[in-house]
């Protein structure tokens, strides 16, 4: 029994609202109403293995698992244009090396899916944003999707509001160094920096960042650099911790804040260079006359957590 204990809780992962092993049918696009996904798991038990109680409210070292393995699947990607929609149909599996897979701390292997997003080709900026504590934000160049958030909670409770930051180091996610993992349905996904596809797409220090995908609301993701009022700058987070204590009541962690909850953080207006969204209206090679653009940051949130736009149907878990 108590083996079946540990292997429930090892199975949670980061990820533990997925459930069952993804059918690797062949890629084709998705019938049906317009902005679709298509994830088909087949059913799994009764649902998803309970959420890990964690205890840590203080950062660790982010440890991240040497990318030298080569996929088991090969790479498959296709964007393309039609009608008012761009229409991007994958498998998520990278285009580059990965760490090993199952590890210690995600015992989950990578395998294809079956994945097709439908975006609007000319989305519209939202007044409001509209954030998520789960659900993909974007889907890069080569088809891997970005899944910023983490799937645990303090005391495993979500509504506490306590969601640990994935990169944050207090819980170990057996993370690689393109700081990607695998969901236990096998969709390897990145939290962080995708190191090997800046790699492969010629990512340069100081100067303009490549297009490295597209968020679930239309609008273009770049990494770092971008073109500011005089020339290409990196642009940096608005987003900064907390000063004092977090609270120390029952359900709370309390402890400094250090990062190691996303509640850590606050957005400060024109505290850097981009809004709660981690983007900003800018001109790009693809974009010459402008659009409203997401980019990567070197600190926090490093992939956004909200939307400018309006996400796509099954973008966001409830």
């Amino acid at each position: 029994m108590k083996k079946l204990i540990v292997l429930a809780l090892l199975i949670a992962g980061c990820q533990s609202h997925m459930r069952g092993e993804i059918d690797s049918k062949p890629l084709r696009d998705a019938d049906g109403q317009t902005h679709e996904v298509q994830h088909r798991p087949p059913p799994l038990g009764k649902g998803p293995p309970p959420a890990r109680k964690h205890t840590e409210n203080s950062k660790g070292k982010l440890e991240l698992l040497k990318a030298d393995q080569e996929a088991r699947f090969k790479n498959a990607v296709k964007i393309e244009v039609k009608g008012k929609q761009r229409v991007i149909t994958c498998n998520s599996i990278p285009d580059h090396k990965v760490g090993r897979f199952p590890n210690k701390d995600n015992p989950n292997s990578i395998s294809e899916q079956d994945i097709t997003w439908k975006l609007p080709l000319e989305p519209k900026q939202n007044d409001k944003a509209t954030p998520f504590d789960l659900g993909t934000f974007g889907v890069g160049t080569n088809g891997v999707i970005f899944d910023p958030q983490a799937a645990e909670w303090y005391l495993g409770e979500r509504d506490s509001g306590w969601q640990y930051d994935a990169l944050g180091g207090a819980i170990a996610l057996g993370l690689d160094e393109n700081h990607a993992h695998v969901q236990p349905n096998g969709l390897y996904h990145y939290h962080g920096l995708p190191d090997g596809l800046l790699k492969n797409l010629e990512f340069t220090e100081g100067k303009h960042s490549p297009l490295v995908g597209y968020a679930l609301d239309g609008f273009p993701i770049y990494a770092l650099y971008g073109n500011g009022e005089d020339g290409v700058q990196e642009f940096k987070s608005s987003y900064q911790l907390k000063k004092g204590k977090r609270p120390s009541g029952k359900g709370e962690p309390g402890g400094d804040y250090d990062g190691t909850f996303l509640a850590d953080y606050e957005y400060v207006k024109d505290h850097g260079d981009l809004d709660e969204c981690n983007g900003k209206f800018v001109k790009t090679p693809e974009y010459p006359d402008g659009t409203y653009a997401y980019f990567l940051t070197k600190e926090f949130p490093v992939v956004p957590r909200s939307f400018r736009g309006t996400p796509v149907e099954g973008a966001i878990k409830k």
